[in-house]
């Protein structure tokens, strides 16, 4: 795959897995739809460019955890992603981990489909 096609994948899988969020989970609001354009494509993004670096950096953390610390890493970056825009609310801890377990699983399905 292309590293375009790649970049355009990641910025989908942040647009769809925010509005799945927002769809499924009550704790989960966006205000509006741009915002979720927006906030999509900034996860997207920083899932491009920065989960990589992240990941090499973490590489011990992930070997002694059997990589579960990917998922950490992947709350952490939703997180931040909630913290730039304070149109996305995410009302609890619990709903921030269903919400990266939306996008984990739709970014799951997504690269399986396109290999």
């Amino acid at each position: 795959m292309s590293l375009f096609k790649g970049f355009l994948l990641q910025i989908a899988v942040g647009v769809l897995g925010f509005y799945l969020a927002d769809y499924f989970l009550e704790q989960v609001v966006v205000k509006d739809t741009a915002f979720l354009f927006y906030a999509g494509v900034t996860l997207g993004s920083i899932n491009f460019f920065i989960r990589p670096l992240l990941r090499l950096i973490t590489f011990p953390l992930r070997l002694l955890t059997l990589g579960l610390f990917t998922f950490i890493i992947n709350i952490a970056i939703v997180w931040v992603v909630q913290a730039m825009f304070p149109e996305v609310a995410i009302g609890s801890l619990t709903a921030l981990l269903y919400a990266t377990l939306i996008i984990w699983v739709l970014e799951f399905i997504l690269h399986s489909f396109t290999k």
